[in-house]
């Protein structure tokens, strides 16, 4: 490593100015000569010694400097990368630390027994602390390039791209500025070295940061068709990073967010639930309605958007969103079924009626609804069973919250999914407003009174409450008479 550096950045860059006492960074990046002239679309790349920037190793996590450590003592490169360097010099706190090596999947398990390989698009290496998992990545190489390793696969040796342009398989491997080339973000080019703690920035991102934008590497058009999944992360670090998505970046998004159909729908919600769980699921929601990406993700409610821009449901997500960001900042629990069940319930409800008109029974047609809007949606995102069995409850409560005579309101206090439903009731009161209002008011009182006063609001209801629907005649067979 330090033969390393020693030829790629020569002597010791000296020190700057003094900067901002509250910023993490302090001064200007020294410079250092490239890895290699010429060959290379990206600037000429920085280093930050140890007193340019404010990355400490009490700020590491413990289990990402023993791989780092390791990695160096047997003989090979390792810097954490990406998403963590950011944050540090942001003064976020990082969610995980990832590291980047020389060092091929196999070798990375051959240095650490608690080692798993894991991916096929991308061969990645876990080492497991308990519940703590530090992924560790060979760097990446261009797609034209050649794997002198005898030994491995030759599937693993090339890219594959589909006739989009997209990249199906990427187990090609280079040096760290190939790598560095590959980062999807210019934020994300960052790469720290314990083997003399210094910052290196490939692609301006310490730049970037100061000019809090998020600036894809290379041409975007291409970028962008090489993972669309990219669309989905610009979306993601501009909101929570609280940053501008540069015009370059921006601007072929609503053109290409078509090509989000191209990925599987298993990582579609998983990136979709990063966007909508993160604390920041409104701003993300209202930034993918006017990159038209919420077209691509959830058709039938983008639907219904167009048609009424505020209407009903409008006003149901944001407000779910909104609720679901609240409870995120206060670290209490919330669930995607929650979440997708306010963004689907007006095209569920929707459907429902239609069917009802045709003259189905209102259980049916519910039920009916139910299954073709989760059907068309698992087209595109794939939402686990666990998630949509309880939207469904939470669903088909909302019928049942209505009709409270009799045992009616004690049996649905008893129901597993009841307080899901009635916390749906009331997102929906504050949406549509009317009888709503009055019948969360209703359940609200319901359930914090005593056995007497829960009687007496029943009493109170009169036909109110009771199902006025047609009731179907029982017939009886006569029983044949003894001869």
């Amino acid at each position: 490593m330090l033969d390393f550096c020693r030829r790629t950045f020569g002597t010791k860059a000296k020190a700057p100015k003094a900067g901002n006492p509250k910023s993490k960074i302090s001064g200007k990046a020294a410079q250092a000569p490239r890895l290699a002239p010429g060959a290379s679309l990206l600037p000429q790349v920085q280093r930050l010694s140890r007193d340019q920037h404010a990355i400490s190793r009490k700020d590491i996590s413990p289990n990402a400097l023993k791989v780092l450590y390791r990695l160096k003592d047997a003989g090979f490169d390792a810097y954490l990368v990406g998403g963590c360097i950011r944050d540090l010099l942001l003064g976020i706190k990082p969610k995980d630390f990832d590291v980047v090596t020389n060092a091929k999947p196999e070798q990375v398990k051959q240095v650490f027994r608690n080692c798993r390989l894991i991916g096929r698009r991308f061969r990645l290496a876990h080492v497991v602390f308990g519940r703590e998992v530090i992924e560790v990545a060979t760097f990446r190489g261009h797609h034209s390039g050649t794997d002198d390793e005898a030994d491995t696969a030759p599937k693993l040796k090339t890219a594959s791209l589909s006739d989009h342009g997209q990249i199906l398989r990427d187990n090609v491997y280079g040096t760290i500025e190939e790598d560095a080339e590959r980062r999807d973000f210019t934020i994300n080019a960052l790469y720290y070295s314990v083997s003399d703690f210094s910052v290196y920035d490939f692609a301006n991102g310490i730049q970037a940061i100061a000019e809090r934008k998020i600036e894809l590497i290379g041409d975007p058009d291409t970028r962008y068709r090489e993972d669309p999944v990219r669309i989905l992360r610009a979306i993601r670090f501009a909101t929570k990073l609280n940053m501008q998505i540069a015009p370059a970046t921006a601007a072929p998004i609503p053109q290409l967010a078509v090509m989000l159909k191209n990925i599987p729908p298993p990582r579609l919600f998983d990136e979709l639930v990063k966007l909508l769980l993160a604390g920041k699921a409104f701003d993300n929601f209202m930034l993918m309605r006017d990159t038209r990406v919420l077209k691509q993700l959830l058709p039938q409610l983008d639907k219904l958007l167009k048609q009424e821009p505020e209407g009903k449901a409008f006003q149901l997500a944001t407000k779910a969103l909104q609720n679901t960001d609240e409870r995120v900042d206060a670290d209490k629990p919330v669930t995607p079924a929650f979440i997708f069940a306010a963004l689907l319930w007006y095209p569920v409800e929707l459907r429902s009626q239609t069917l009802v008109t045709d003259g189905l029974s209102e259980i049916d047609a519910m039920n009916i609804a139910m299954t073709e809007v989760l059907d068309d949606i698992q087209r595109t995102i794939a939402i686990p069973k666990r998630f949509t069995l309880s939207m469904r409850d939470i669903w088909a409560l909302q019928s049942r919250l209505t009709k409270r005579a009799g045992r009616r309101a004690f049996k649905l206090l008893e129901q597993p999914k009841f307080r899901g439903a009635f916390d749906f009731l009331q997102l929906r009161a504050e949406a549509e407003g009317g009888s709503l209002v009055e019948l969360a008011l209703w359940w609200e009182r319901f359930q914090f009174a005593d056995e007497t006063d829960r009687l007496q609001l029943i009493n109170q209801l009169g036909k109110e409450g009771i199902d006025k629907g047609p009731r179907r005649r029982r017939s009886y067979k006569r029983k044949p008479t003894a001869e």
